[in-house]
């Protein structure tokens, strides 16, 4: 892996990756358009309050970095962001749709499971079932170029284990194994319990948007 990103850095280019797909008339993004995704509520983990200085600040890194570029036109009243982080003439780094999916989801949100992120990435990229999004899962963590996830050991208490993305630096397994512990037999109701709180999120991850292009236009 050659990338490797701040905390604030892999949020921002979850935001424009997830803005490119799910908002395409409103990106590139504002500063502030792209402050408000940061520190939106649902969909995000964590929670962030950032300022737009500290966004800006991030931003200069990663266009140092060509990971995001200035579309402003010559007359823009406003600075507007893209990235250049993936599937671009100016990476190396190709992406299928559910790798792209997947590493965006990961950006926002952290580790998660197949179940999780089948669910989480329903705006984005579709897959079949958990199986499918397991079998991309492991495609990413064996590439020959460089793995891009990571399986985490298996939690107490939990049916699946988790995946990690690796564009923040290399993930300690043998630590996090110390503290797995062998996972308890998981009800049926606790799983369908699992996925309608997904399904929740994404509901509000939806509203969040719409909220976010009303302050925009309203701005």
């Amino acid at each position: 892996m050659t990338i490797e990103l701040t905390a604030i850095e892999a949020r921002i280019i979850g935001c424009l990756i997830e803005k490119e797909v799910t908002t395409p008339d409103y990106y590139p993004l504002t500063l502030n358009g792209l402050t408000t995704a940061c520190n939106q509520k649902s969909n995000r983990e964590p929670v962030m309050a950032l300022s737009d200085a500290e966004v800006q600040d991030a931003l200069e890194g990663l266009i140092a970095k060509r990971l995001v570029s200035d579309e402003s036109g010559f007359n823009s009243r406003a600075s507007k962001y893209q990235h250049r982080f993936c599937n671009t003439e100016f990476g190396d780094l190709k992406l299928t749709e559910q790798e792209k999916g997947i590493v965006c989801c990961m950006l926002l949100r952290g580790p998660q499971t197949p179940g999780e992120l089948r669910t989480r990435t329903n705006r984005l990229c579709q897959f079949g079932d958990v199986k499918e999004v397991e079998s991309v899962l492991d495609a990413m963590a064996s590439r020959e170029s460089g793995a891009l996830v990571v399986k985490l050991p298996r939690e107490a208490g939990k049916r699946e284990s988790r995946y990690q993305h690796l564009f923040s630096g290399e993930v300690d397994i043998e630590a996090l194994a110390q503290y797995a512990a062998p996972a308890a037999p998981v009800a049926a109701s606790n799983t369908r319990l699992d996925e309608l709180e997904s399904e929740v999120a994404a509901l509000k991850q939806e509203l969040a948007e719409l909220r976010s292009l009303v302050n925009d236009l309203t701005s």
